[in-house]
């Protein structure tokens, strides 16, 4: 049984499957993106029980009882955005996109875990996350203002 975005889901899966397949392929969250499949680009970046991972270099079944969260999951209630979701539109922080779903679940994380004290702590704990539009700056812009600095 997977508990994601606060609902469970009871699913049969290989054991060599991963996180990140068990959510695209088996559960239909695909807002956490495959990029690299290596761990190395942060585009599958979600949190489990509230520490952000690479859902790619985590098998499924070491995941059974914990609590996943996706960016489908992120948001309020409603319409309500998540503040960094708002922060990286107010601050044009995405190009393509692709990557924008594991930065701002790193982002979130960067905020919990209080390393926005500067752009250079936010640039260094976001580095595992890869944006080949390099929108770099506006993203540490996003995370300092949803952070509230």
């Amino acid at each position: 049984m997977l508990k994601v975005n606060h609902h469970e889901y009871r699913i049969v899966l290989d054991a060599r499957v991963t996180l990140l397949d068990a959510l695209r392929e088996y559960l239909g969250f695909t807002g956490t993106k495959k990029g690299c499949n290596f761990g190395e680009c942060g585009a599958c970046t979600v949190h489990l029980d509230g520490w952000r991972v690479n859902a790619c270099l985590v098998l499924a079944a070491s995941a059974v009882g914990c609590d996943i969260i996706t960016i489908e999951g992120l948001a309020g209630e409603g319409d309500a955005l998540h503040p960094v979701q708002q922060a990286f539109i107010d601050r044009d922080a995405f190009q393509c996109g692709f990557c924008t779903p594991g930065q701002i679940m790193s982002a979130v994380a960067c905020i919990i875990e209080d390393h926005t004290r500067s752009d250079a702590e936010i640039r260094e704990w976001m580095s595992g996350n890869i944006c080949r539009c390099a929108a770099y700056p506006q993203i540490v812009a996003a995370v300092r203002q949803a952070a509230g600095n």
